[in-house]
């Protein structure tokens, strides 16, 4: 969720019921080297709890460090390892490598429980290129792990096929800790068939990219889908709030080019506002794109 999970994403999220939240993963020896706290990363925006904060690294020492300088700089609600991310550039510095030697992680683990009182958590995938995710979460646990999240595929699957929640169902039954699962959740349907899983709770990340609905639909059982109208109002709403979080850039801009991936994620009903939502670079730019909705009388 690296570009994704950011602090917009994340109020959207939480106003529609989330949970918690989880920051992008941040570089524990990146934030050890950085001289400030306004790293963007890991900053919440005003007001924001239920915060998890999550760190990626491959050394004890760095990850004990900069679970210090989380605590003190962006006052998370939690901590977690990242053993998840199977992007080749992580590979050797942490993310789902370490599946590779658990014994690594395990260490990790027990460096950052060392340097908090908050609780620690892991997210992992079933492996790395086979299914070892009872042993791992076991181990885990032991580590001292407050929960696991398993994401249903291994590493070298990357996100191709279908997660498998049958082996995250071994995995809860396998440990004392709540498990949370994750892996292909999309719709409500969906979760409620994935929470009898015998799973603490599910996690959901793609699902939720211009979709931020799908928590308010998790927290009421109601699974209607927003108008247009209401989409495209949440959709320059991000805009707004990516505006106001990020300020403006070397160039004076208050750019929302990041969103550009995003924004039509929120009306895929309307391929064609897809070109020009790819464009856009300021707030401004999407409330144009999206007038023809937003000026309409359908209603939320």
């Amino acid at each position: 969720m690296a570009g994704y999970s950011d602090a917009p994403m994340r109020q959207l999220a939480a106003e529609q019921g989330a949970l918690w939240t989880v920051s992008e993963m941040i570089s524990a020896r990146g934030l050890m080297e950085h001289d400030g706290p306004d790293l963007t990363l890991g900053r919440p925006y005003p007001g924001e709890t239920g915060r998890v904060v999550q760190l990626f690294g491959a050394m004890p020492e760095y990850l004990a460090a900069a679970v210090q300088r989380t605590e003190e700089w962006f006052a998370p609600a939690a901590i977690d390892l990242n053993m998840g991310c199977p992007v080749p550039k992580v590979h050797g510095k942490g993310g789902a490598c370490l599946l590779q030697t658990p014994e690594v992680a395990y260490d990790l683990i027990r460096a950052m429980k060392s340097a908090t009182d908050l609780d620690v958590s892991a997210k992992i995938r079933l492996g790395w290129d086979e299914d070892r995710s009872v042993e791992v979460a076991q181990g885990l646990a032991e580590a001292g792990a407050a929960i696991i999240t398993v994401h249903g595929r291994t590493s070298k699957q990357r996100y191709t096929g279908e997660a498998d929640w049958d082996a995250i169902a071994r995995v809860a039954q396998s440990v004392d800790v709540p498990v949370i699962g994750s892996g292909d959740v999309t719709t409500l349907e969906v979760a409620q068939r994935r929470q009898s899983s015998g799973v603490a709770a599910v996690m959901i990340g793609r699902g939720a990219v211009g979709n931020p609905w799908l928590f308010q639909a998790l927290a009421s059982g109601d699974g209607l889908y927003p108008s247009a109208a209401a989409r495209a109002r949440t959709a320059l709403r991000h805009a707004e709030l990516q505006a106001e979080f990020y300020g403006e850039d070397r160039f004076g801009v208050r750019s929302v080019k990041p969103l550009r991936k995003v924004l039509p994620k929120y009306l895929p009903d309307h391929p064609e506002l897809r070109d020009d939502l790819v464009q856009v670079l300021t707030v401004d730019d999407v409330a144009r794109v999206l007038a023809p909705l937003l000026e309409g009388t359908e209603e939320a």
